[in-house]
């Protein structure tokens, strides 16, 4: 690179997080492709089966590790991240009333993965508006990417003691996306650890998930038996699960630095009417239809009807006891649900537990 050719890519890169800013990232950050220290977490972590069932994160570890094997001619990663809490929802509240469903909040509103990509391709244009020819490829947690990792590296955050990008002055209510380029920009100096001595979001683990700073058992982890697992609920952490049927805040909800979050203007991130305080009865009476209309455009819609039931009916079984959800319970035990054979025998299995609790 030329010496005259340096202060052009200086500007560029501040012309990007300014764009950035104007398509509706809170903040973008630059980096190098060298994620080498976070490559031995990642293996490490492989190797105590902390993934669980996740085995998409065993394949493709070349390219999950070295951002040039998943796209050859990238140098640079543009980083950029979204708030999305809704404002006027409630946390704790919401936990403290067991006949209520607790849907994690990023996924009260639309699935980001659309409309991030669609603003990172956005931004993609318009530097390409100004660097023609370089090589750009957007991803919002489509492809082997350690996310956090660069983003951490890009000045967006560092990872926190519960493996969250948590931000001095934003928290960790936020999405990530990413850019892959070639045009040599100057880097961002990676953010420092500001979790201290704090262990709040070890110790509110409702299943002890988190074993210590930056090491999460995931199979052991709330969001991943609600979201990722699609087998049976060991049955030794249902009672763990509480009212959660899709996700978990715990270690967001008492961190620290979430007294500096923002809500989010994006309309698209806003409860749906149909998650807004629901009751764990009103969504366990959903059929398959009212469940996949209900759903469409939402992240919920990945983990299927089975889960969706199965969800539920440990959320039930962990509420007080009354005769109104004892029937709901008995009621689905007898009916034929729009299911498999193998997932209709997952759905029961739970149901009966529930009822057992009663």
């Amino acid at each position: 690179m030329d010496k005259a050719s340096k202060p052009h890519f200086a500007s560029l890169a501040q012309n990007i997080k300014q764009w950035g800013k104007e398509l509706g990232f809170q903040q973008v950050g630059i980096s190098d492709i060298n994620i080498a220290p976070h490559n031995i977490h990642l293996e490490k972590w492989l190797d105590k089966k902390f993934h669980g069932e996740m085995h998409y994160m065993e394949r493709n570890i070349e390219k999950r590790s070295d951002p040039a094997a998943l796209e050859p001619k990238t140098t640079r990663i543009i980083s950029a991240r979204m708030d999305y809490l809704p404002p006027r929802v409630e946390l704790i509240s919401a936990l403290a009333q067991p006949e209520k469903a607790y849907i994690s909040r990023y996924a009260l509103g639309r699935d980001y993965h659309k409309l991030m990509r669609k603003r990172l391709s956005k931004l993609a244009k318009k530097i390409e508006e100004q660097a023609p020819g370089s090589f750009f490829r957007a991803f919002v947690d489509s492809a082997p990417v350690l996310e956090k990792a660069l983003a951490e590296k890009s000045g967006l955050g560092w990872i926190g003691k519960n493996t969250l990008l948590i931000n001095k002055g934003a928290g960790s209510w936020f999405f990530l996306g990413e850019i892959y380029t070639n045009i040599p920009l100057p880097i961002d100096a990676p953010a420092t650890d500001h979790c201290g001595s704090c262990s709040a979001c070890i110790d509110i683990c409702p299943t002890d998930a988190i074993i210590g700073p930056q090491q999460l058992d995931s199979r052991r982890c709330i969001s991943y038996l609600t979201i990722e697992l699609r087998e049976a609920i060991p049955e030794e952490l249902r009672p763990l699960i509480g009212n959660r049927i899709y996700g978990c805040d715990d270690c967001q909800i008492v961190c620290p630095w979430n007294q500096f979050a923002q809500t989010t203007d994006e309309n698209d991130f806003h409860p749906r009417k149909h998650f807004d305080d629901a009751t764990l009865l009103s969504l366990f009476q959903w059929s398959r239809e009212e469940f996949l209309a209900r759903t469409e455009g939402n992240p919920i819609r990945r983990i299927g009807y089975a889960c969706w039931l199965r969800n539920i009916a440990v959320a039930l079984g962990n509420a007080p006891r009354n005769n109104e959800i004892k029937t709901a319970l008995q009621d689905k035990m007898t009916q034929s649900i729009d299911l498999d054979d193998e997932e209709q025998s997952m759905v029961k299995e739970h149901i009966h537990w529930a009822l057992n609790q009663h």
